[in-house]
């Protein structure tokens, strides 16, 4: 068994953070591997089954950010502890420096700011690095260090999103990508039609099984003809789906029975797909057949299982109907979940696995939902949020992406799984105005990715049931969050 120890210095950096032990390590091409991880007086030990060279991934405090998952350069094992802010830093430089020339080599101009914060961090981190017999002294220094180079990873970003978006709407004056949000499981009032037309050109009508079949053979289909009604009426494109979703509550609870009779099961799937698909085939031409099949957690099923029964339903859509675009969702889209050692597949084996096949899949939809527990992506940079879309890129598919952020940390009486919102990681408590810089400093980001066809917003109302807490753009009593307004404006300034 392999060990990588690092020091903590001081205790307090780590001491108060509950999610440590969701700290991981991986390979240098970024597959995860099953990690323990233990925390005792100042010491984080990761264990795991190989001694190869490997980076370490927490969750670490740096002011201008909150609490983002950090990784490493790539380190060999050593009987000597590491300093872990002294191996964050240099990670981060590292990080930021290769993925500068790359894009500087591309023809980016990198901004004066830029290249002054960068040599701010190297200094900082040299002085750092070699005071590394002096604890205190050298941990203070390398956590400046970090922290400038988080401010350089920042500007860059902010001026490869500017230039890339720019010369992409030169290219397009309307941008090739759908703008969208979930309608979730009820139908659409009155107040709707004016904030949601304005903010987004798409809309996503759930048709999910659970809430289509709540008990065997009861088929319950009114709210979606009506959202479908009400989106063509809206001049709105509309994505269906997801019809499966194979997490933990996500089919419906009379299935349960069938939980031992995987090919019973496999065709009870197949007959509610076939049948959603033919009966909207004229209404709905891009569908969303599968969920959080790499993940899992529906009736235990394992990874196996999880992977032929996304590929029976997509073989089952294509015959439903054969001129449909068909795509299927991964959630955790870095592979985090993998270091509980429960998964064999990266959700990028996942999936390619898939497209291997020859299934007939039209895009990848990736979730990204920041701020949950027991199952979400943690927090990342937009650094970090960038590499993870053009690693997905290299797949040849093109990428949709679905976004949730909480807007308030109380319990949310109308969520329809068992997630929580998980305090701590942002660099505020989770609000209104947190939710809405969130999405001023990812959502552009994507639309500057030419890979990227779809950006989706997970729901539009919290009065209505929906998975992800507070996720919502309009409050219980149907008044508009904040956040509404920075997709209205780029929906105006991008869209014509």
């Amino acid at each position: 068994m392999g060990v990588m120890r690092f020091i903590v210095h001081p205790d307090a950096m780590l001491g108060e953070w509950p999610e440590v032990h969701r700290a991981y390590l991986s390979a240098v091409d970024q597959t995860v591997w099953p990690t323990r991880v233990e925390y005792k007086e100042g010491i984080l030990t990761c264990r795991r089954h190989c001694s190869d060279s490997g980076k370490l991934h927490v969750g670490w405090p740096v002011p201008s950010l909150g609490r983002p998952v950090l990784t490493t350069a790539s380190l060999p094992e050593r009987e000597q502890p590491y300093i872990l802010v002294v191996e964050l830093a240099r990670g981060k430089i590292v990080q930021v420096r290769n993925q500068a020339a790359l894009w500087q080599a591309a023809g980016m101009v990198l901004p004066a700011e830029y290249a002054s914060t960068m040599r701010e961090a190297h200094s900082l981190f040299g002085r750092a690095a070699s005071s590394q017999d002096v604890l205190a002294e050298c941990s203070e220094v390398a956590q400046r260090a970090l922290a400038r180079a988080c401010d350089a990873a920042d500007v860059l970003m902010r001026a490869y999103t500017r230039q890339r978006l720019d010369s992409r709407h030169r290219q397009y004056p309307n941008l090739p990508t759908a703008l969208g949000c979930g309608l979730g499981d009820s139908i659409p009032v009155d107040g709707w039609k004016k904030p949601f037309t304005a903010a987004f050109n798409c809309a996503v009508v759930p048709i999910e099984w659970r809430a289509v079949e709540p008990y065997e053979s009861d088929y319950r289909w009114e709210a979606y003809d009506a959202q479908i009604d009400w989106c063509q009426s809206q001049g709105l494109m509309i994505n269906g789906g997801p019809l499966i979703d194979l997490s933990t509550r996500g089919l419906p609870d009379w299935l349960s029975q069938w939980s031992h009779d995987y090919w019973n099961l496999q065709s009870f799937i197949k007959d509610f797909v076939e049948t959603a698909v033919a009966r909207y085939s004229s209404r709905i031409r891009l569908w969303e057949v599968a969920a959080r099949g790499n993940s899992g957690g529906a009736l235990q099923l394992t990874e196996e299982n999880r992977l032929t029964l996304v590929a029976a339903i997509l073989e089952t859509a294509r015959k439903a109907d054969e001129e449909a675009q068909l795509v299927v969702r991964i959630d955790q889209p870095w592979g985090e979940y993998l270091a509980r050692g429960q998964h064999k597949l990266s959700p990028l084996q996942f999936a390619d696995a898939l497209i291997r096949a020859g299934l007939g899949v039209s895009a990848l939809n990736l979730e990204v939902a920041v701020g949950y527990s027991p199952r979400s992506s943690p927090l990342r940079d937009m650094l970090d949020f960038s590499r993870m879309i053009d690693l997905w890129s290299t797949l040849g598919l093109p990428l949709q992406v679905t976004l949730a952020l909480p807007s308030a940390q109380t319990p949310d009486l109308e969520i329809t799984t068992d997630l929580e919102v998980q305090p701590g990681a942002w660099k505020t408590s989770y609000s209104e105005e947190a939710q809405t810089e969130w999405v001023e400093n990812y959502l552009p980001l994507l639309l500057a990715k030419p890979s990227v066809v779809a950006v989706f917003w997970s729901h539009f109302a919290d009065g209505q049931p929906h998975r992800f807490p507070h996720a919502g753009l309009m409050r219980p009593d149907g008044t508009l969050k904040p956040a509404i307004e920075r997709f209205a404006a780029y929906r105006k300034a991008y869209w014509k």
